[in-house]
């Protein structure tokens, strides 16, 4: 059986996610994040020494990280191959964003949410003037334009297709989603770029995405 060891609000969602469009049978472990610091409970350290989430376990196997998750249940488990593109030039952009959605995208939009709480966290008044001073010129100068060039980006490559890697929906677009759904919720994703936001409402649709809310829990970013 495999079990999912879910953390609340957090990259575990795609997991249910992908487990619910291959139709699996699965189990959940639940964690929930420190109020205060939002960091995950030291009991996940039990299960995968870094003490972070996603993780599963399926027989003998534990194993972290959300991309090497997903490609690990798509290789092991859609044996029809619904979710992997059939020709190899769309096969290779699956790879592409599989890698880039935490290599590329997620980095600045995880800057950007240290530095929001920097800018919020109540600090002595002389500290507080700095430390937001900083934060914010290095939101303006870096942070920020860095999130507009990869929301452009994304925005351009779904002008090339209905779905990331091709006009059929993969792995990609399950992998995908995260920094997606993170850029709406706090980095200014909004209507102005339309197909990303067109992509939001077609995942969101998908039964098998509201069954892995359902099961998971509340989801917000």
């Amino acid at each position: 059986m495999i079990t999912v060891h879910h953390l609340n609000n957090s990259r575990s969602q795609r997991v249910l996610w992908l487990l619910e469009e291959l139709g699996l049978d699965y189990q959940i472990r639940r964690y929930e994040r420190d109020h205060k610091t939002m960091l995950a409970p030291p009991e996940l350290k039990a299960v995968h020494p870094l003490g972070k989430s996603p993780v599963i376990t399926d027989g003998k196997l534990t194993l972290a990280e959300s991309g090497a998750i997903l490609q690990y249940l798509a290789d092991e488990y859609d044996t029809t191959g619904r979710l992997q593109p059939k020709s190899a030039a769309d096969r290779r952009r699956v790879t592409y964003w599989m890698h880039y959605a935490e290599g590329s995208a997620m980095p600045p939009l995880l800057m950007k949410l240290v530095f929001d709480r920097i800018e919020t966290t109540p600090l002595p008044f002389g500290i507080k003037q700095v430390a937001r001073g900083i934060a914010g010129k290095v939101k303006d100068s870096f942070v920020l334009p860095q999130i507009t060039t990869h929301l452009d980006f994304m925005e351009g490559e779904l002008g090339q297709s209905t779905w990331f890697a091709g006009d059929k929906f993969s792995l990609a677009d399950i992998q995908m989603s995260f920094p997606i759904e993170a850029a709406a919720a706090r980095a200014g994703l909004d209507a102005r770029r339309p197909r990303l936001m067109a992509f939001l409402e077609r995942v969101r649709a998908r039964p098998a995405y509201q069954r892995a809310v359902e099961k998971g829990g509340p989801y917000e970013l």
